[in-house]
């Protein structure tokens, strides 16, 4: 076993001890290993491999498009990975193999591959700058606020569905956008360059998701920085108590 590997298990056997002594704590250490409240220690789950499977879908969509090999088989990769964004997570539950590698690795994979449909589609210059700009601007903000966070709980903060949502839009909205189909014409809503489909310039119909996609991101960064300063106040409260 590699020495990498290694230290993924020692990371996840740390997390899981922290909630473990969290639940005992807050009265919740009857609850099921395998469910959300209470993920397994386990690597080699089916919804696991689902999620690496993801991981390399990605990368060959990237070398596929960007290199104009083949934009079909780039798509055909690229609705696939992110079919089984949701494919993965109902395995899990339904099976009761929730993970921590998985609630770990789950929002990872999401990041990635959102970041390769923005990128691959700034590539070919048929994506706003700005869109790739928030999307990964807003990423480097939870990420950092994530690390922070680190400081006063040990487990990852929860997927919200509001969060899901927003990258099911923007997966959508990207696919098309790949795809090219349907155009429509410019709704002529605002008069600005920068908001193709809602100007007078005809897009993909894709773009009206991804718009809402970005909605959805935004209300995402609101939650999850309420959640986290929640967090780290109670954090402060309970350090405080057992002074």
């Amino acid at each position: 076993m590699s020495e990498r590997t290694e230290r993924v298990k020692a990371k996840i056997k740390e997390i899981a001890d922290a909630d473990a002594a969290e639940r005992q704590r807050s009265g919740r250490s009857d609850v099921p290993v395998g469910t959300s409240g209470n993920p397994s220690t386990d690597i080699l789950t089916l919804a696991n491999v689902i999620t690496f499977c993801r991981l390399a879908l990605t990368g060959a969509f990237l070398v596929l498009f960007a290199s104009g090999t083949s934009r079909t088989l780039a798509l055909v990769c690229y609705v696939v990975a992110a079919t089984t964004d949701f494919l993965d997570g109902q395995i899990a539950r339904r099976t009761q193999t929730v993970s921590w590698l998985g609630k770990i690795m789950d929002p990872i994979m999401d990041r990635i591959l959102l970041f390769t449909g923005v990128i691959g589609l700034l590539i070919v210059g048929e994506l706003p700058v700005w869109v790739p700009v928030f999307v990964i601007g807003r990423d480097v903000y939870l990420a950092l606020g994530g690390m922070v966070l680190q400081r006063y709980q040990r487990r990852p903060v929860d997927v919200s569905y509001v969060g899901k949502a927003a990258t099911a839009l923007l997966m959508f909205g990207f696919c098309d956008l790949l795809l090219g189909l349907p155009q429509i014409e410019g709704l002529g809503i605002v008069d600005v360059a920068w908001l193709p489909g809602l100007n007078d310039q005809g897009a993909a119909l894709g773009i009206l998701f991804v718009y809402a996609g970005v909605v959805f991101s935004a209300a995402t960064a609101v939650i999850y920085t309420r959640e986290g300063i929640a967090l780290r106040r109670r954090a402060l409260e309970e350090r405080g108590e057992a002074r």
